[in-house]
């Protein structure tokens, strides 16, 4: 076995942390056989060792002969071209499909979503935004889906500037087919597409919220343009969240029903924004480093800076609060989580994580619960942001 193919079948295995996987990888480059011995001494259940073993070889070879092809790319949690940012969430991906250009995954991101049905206001502003925050040095991630998405797409590539794509699908299966000619746009202007996905998955509904939890982890802020309650732009603001990145939303027009979200964020605490630059201005007040097109460059000098950069977006330390237990508080999530769930996720005995929680719970991070235990408090506004999601 490859070690390609061991990455391919470690990402098909649902609740693996990134302990596990990393301590399986180590011990297959260092010469140990790939076994259900193996696999279970690094604490993978049968089911998951099943799932390992399990994959039609049909699907493991076309997604091998995808990734040969020109600007097919697969990275992993151990390669540099991984999205720094991305990393850190507690929910990152093992693996990422990516076709386009790996530089572009080291620019600064703002993520820009919104409803697929929008207003004429909603286009209006998110291209003008768009084309605002290319001019700061921004690349910006969203979903390649109708609406909000595509427009915040093309207004990026209109000005001149680089957008990736983050898909619900596979990179074989575009979705929608409508945004085919878009997407080899945002090929041939240096951007990128990329997906968790196998390269032959279709689109399904329940790829689309666990997709925005990516947009958003690959993003230094996320900024909603047009929303109504039920919009999965909200999904990507309470991600965001979670992971500690900024949320601005665009007050709109009462009548509109796609303003309700937005301004139902406003409410919660994000940041309400009128001009690109007040995005700018926030990011970087936040950041100790963000390149110098925040402070005047041109979008291609801060996209070809950021290919020959080593340097990482790193948040600043001041006003920062510490979090107790944090690798077990990361695998808390909203909705009720039971204690085993809680100490596989991190990969910790039953005991000793009964005892942080314990804990958790007195400082007034969680909450027992029938079941298990609930979040309900975020590290991340305290610092920055009063938003609950």
């Amino acid at each position: 076995m490859i070690l390609r193919e061991m990455w391919l079948r470690l990402s098909a295995i649902k609740r693996l942390n990134a302990a596990s996987l990393c301590q399986i990888v180590e011990a297959f480059i260092g010469g140990g056989k790939c076994d259900a011995k193996l696999l279970s001494s690094c604490g993978l259940s049968e089911e998951q060792i099943q799932s390992f073993f399990n994959i039609e070889s049909q699907r493991i070879f076309t997604a091998l002969n995808w990734l040969e092809a020109e600007s097919h790319h697969l990275i992993t949690l151990q390669d540099a071209h991984y999205p720094s940012m991305l990393k850190h969430i507690s929910s990152a991906p093992p693996v990422l499909f990516v076709k386009g250009q790996l530089p572009v995954l080291a620019t600064p991101q703002l993520a820009m979503v919104g409803s697929r049905h929008y207003s004429d206001y909603g286009e209006q502003w998110a291209q003008y935004f768009a084309a605002g925050l290319v001019s700061s040095g921004f690349t910006i991630t969203s979903g390649l889906a109708l609406g909000i998405d595509g427009i915040s797409h093309r207004a990026a590539l209109e000005a001149g500037g680089n957008t990736i794509a983050v898909l619900g699908s596979g990179l074989m299966k575009i979705h929608p087919r409508s945004h085919l000619g878009l997407a080899d746009r945002i090929l041939e202007s240096g951007g990128a597409l990329v997906s968790e996905l196998w390269p032959d998955t279709p689109a399904m509904p329940a790829n689309f919220p666990r997709r925005n939890r990516i947009i958003s982890g690959m993003s230094a802020g996320v900024l909603v343009v047009e929303a109504s309650l039920r919009s999965g732009s909200l999904i990507t603001a309470r991600y965001a969240l979670e992971q500690d990145r900024d949320v601005f939303a665009l007050p709109g027009p009462l009548e509109n029903a796609t303003s309700v979200g937005t301004h139902w964020l406003i409410k919660q605490g994000a940041y309400l924004v009128t001009e690109p630059n007040d995005i700018a201005e926030q990011i970087g007040s936040g950041l100790t480093w963000l390149p110098a097109a925040i402070h005047g460059s041109t979008p291609q000098t801060a996209s070809s800076g950021a290919q020959s950069s080593t340097k990482e977006i790193i948040y600043a330390q001041d006003n920062e609060v510490e979090l107790p237990f944090a690798d077990v508080l990361a695998n808390v999530e909203y909705e009720v989580t039971p204690v085993d769930v809680v100490a596989e996720r991190a990969g910790q005995p039953v005991p000793d994580v009964v005892g942080k929680l314990l804990e958790l719970e007195l400082a007034g991070w969680i909450a027992a619960v029938p079941g298990g235990y609930v979040r309900i408090r975020r590290a991340g506004h305290v610092r920055r942001t009063n938003v609950l999601i």
